[in-house]
């Protein structure tokens, strides 16, 4: 995918942290910020999910939406649902995350991670309030560029608001 196209839409087996399935579509009007994670990857616990944590926090809920997607590529038996629920009471997140669907065709790869061509773990994506990527970055992301890219994207929403 290619900065600047359109998201395709997820597809999540099951949500966690949300009472009903979340879809890019409903989430259009806010900055979308999307952490692709394996609760196993070193990379994520040390740094996707803090900072994940961190603008969940950090910015009004209505301007910018966290949201996980645990992307399960390798080592599938021991990533399951349950473990991930403990992963998430432990690590105190509370923003959704979305469990991407397996493959059905046998690829380990799931489906969301092949659809929107992520090399692995940790990815981050920055979305604009029309659902266009504007940041798609795999490994660690330095907090302040980031930053700068969702202020960037309120800004813009800002100044396009009648």
């Amino acid at each position: 995918m290619i900065t600047g196209d359109t998201a395709p839409e997820w597809d999540v087996a099951s949500w966690l942290n949300t009472d009903n399935p979340l879809s890019l579509e409903e989430l259009r009007g806010s900055v979308v910020v999307v952490h692709a994670f394996q609760m196993l990857c070193p990379g994520c616990v040390s740094h996707g999910i803090p900072q994940a944590k961190a603008i969940h926090q950090a910015f009004p809920p209505g301007r910018v939406q966290v949201v996980g997607l645990h992307t399960v590529f390798e080592h599938h038996a021991a990533m399951g649902e349950i473990a991930l629920r403990a992963f998430l009471h432990e690590y105190r997140i509370h923003f959704p995350v979305g469990i991407d669907r397996p493959d059905p065709r046998g690829n380990p790869i799931p489906m969301t991670m092949q659809a929107w061509h992520m090399q692995g773990t940790p990815t981050l994506f920055i979305l604009d309030e029309q659902g266009r990527i504007r940041l798609h970055h795999f490994g660690q992301l330095d907090d302040l560029r980031v930053g700068a890219v969702i202020g960037q994207l309120l800004a813009e929403a800002d100044a396009a608001a009648p």
